[in-house]
């Protein structure tokens, strides 16, 4: 077990990024109990009883959720991009986003997901933080979490969990990923980027 583990990253960043009937997220969803194993967290039953809560659902169960967080149907309740809480007027694409994307560029990191949307996204952050570890890239790795994740976080986890869903599993996993980073940022000693949010 290691703080540095790749695999809990990964796996949160797919399950909040790709949709849940995608192969590989059904795969990873039956998983997420072996989270508990994988990471030195503050209480792995907790986590392990979280997880073992939610991945039996049926993946085709969580589409319509998946939809209002991550698609927008309306005004989504918890947006998924930090520009959306970091820059005055909540734009997608903002400075913000162009400030992480010449980080990303600056560690050769070109995000490509076949999708026209902001690289700013909690999921690729995840998935980008997990790379930088792979690539032995801690410092940098590091830099990610405190100054482009870990500031507007904790704030779109809140969201998320307040958001009514059908199923439980969005707001649960949302529990599970605010226990990891709060847990990174106490065990890897971060501090983080002061900012002023507008959501």
């Amino acid at each position: 077990m290691t703080l540095l583990n790749t695999t809990v990253p990964r796996i949160l960043g797919a399950c909040f990024y790709y949709p849940p009937h995608s192969d590989g997220v059904q795969r990873l969803i039956l998983t997420l109990p072996e989270l508990a194993d994988l990471f030195p967290w503050p209480d792995a039953d907790a986590v392990r009883k979280a997880c073992s809560s939610i991945h039996q659902i049926d993946p085709e169960s969580l589409v319509y959720d998946y939809s209002i967080l991550f698609e927008g149907q309306g005004v989504m309740p918890a947006p998924p991009w930090s520009s959306v809480y970091l820059e005055r007027e909540n734009l997608l694409m903002g400075e913000s986003t162009l400030a992480y994307r010449d980080f990303l560029a600056s560690q050769g990191m070109v995000t490509d997901t076949q999708n026209p949307e902001p690289d700013d996204h909690f999921g690729l952050m995840l998935m980008a933080f997990a790379y930088l570890i792979e690539a032995d890239k801690p410092e940098s790795a590091a830099r990610l979490i405190s100054e482009y994740l870990l500031p507007w976080a904790e704030r779109y986890l809140e969201l998320v969990k307040q958001t009514e869903t059908e199923q439980p599993f969005y707001p649960v996993l949302a529990d599970v990923a605010t226990v990891y980073l709060s847990s990174l940022k106490e065990q890897m000693n971060l501090q983080v980027s002061p900012a002023v949010l507008h959501l």
